[in-house]
């Protein structure tokens, strides 16, 4: 496998659309068994990720700097989406279909945008970092921790933005924590919505 196509990935030709499935809780309950179920995983919130700050970024709750930023942040998600499901398809397996999702009052406000995403991105490093352990590949590793590493300085960029102490908000201490896949799901799932609930066809489309 080519590690820079993980990294990378097909970031530069994203399909227009990407349509939001229903997917069961799978990918955080059932355990890794080997590399692709770690990626599905890692797949799974990123999808979740990307819709978010494709919905996000679509509400114009923000503006000049701040509105500049989410967006690549919202750009990376989407190379990283593109990236996994490369891999995955690399070494045979199969990429998880996208979730259905529903983000409540996460677009309400300007606070409550920047304050569930940093709560997103903060638990995408700490599920990356539980997850680290059971991927053999050492290549798939170390792709693995350059997402993780993006995902920290995410979460970083909008601790910053909300004026977050620097312990415990821009940064989260000393070392980061890992969580399992129990913790991750138990994080996520207010976000994962019914069978109906992207009726209307909501796509990525960067």
């Amino acid at each position: 496998m080519n590690r820079r196509s993980f990294v990378k990935g097909s970031a530069a030709a994203i399909p227009a659309t990407v349509a939001l499935q229903m997917m069961s809780t799978s990918a955080f309950a059932q355990g890794f068994s080997n590399d692709v179920d770690v990626l599905n995983y890692a797949l799974t919130l990123e999808y979740l990720e990307s819709e978010f700050y494709r919905q996000g970024n679509g509400a114009g709750l923000l503006s000049g700097t701040e509105a500049d930023y989410l967006q690549q942040v919202g750009a990376d998600e989407d190379a990283h989406v593109a990236a996994l499901t490369d891999t995955i398809n690399q070494i045979g397996g199969a990429p998880v279909e996208a979730p259905a999702v529903d983000f409540g009052e996460s677009f309400a406000s300007r606070q409550s945008f920047l304050t569930t995403a940093h709560v997103f991105e903060n638990t995408g490093v700490q599920a990356y970092l539980g997850a680290a352990g059971f991927i053999s590949n050492p290549d798939i590793l170390q792709a693995a921790a350059g997402i993780f590493g993006v995902e920290a300085r995410h979460a970083a960029l909008i601790g910053s933005i909300l004026g977050l102490n620097a312990e415990d908000g821009v940064y989260m201490g000393a070392t980061e924590t890992p969580l399992t896949q129990a913790e991750v799901l138990k994080a996520v799932e207010p976000f994962l919505a019914g069978m109906g609930a992207m009726a209307g066809g909501a796509a990525v489309t960067r």
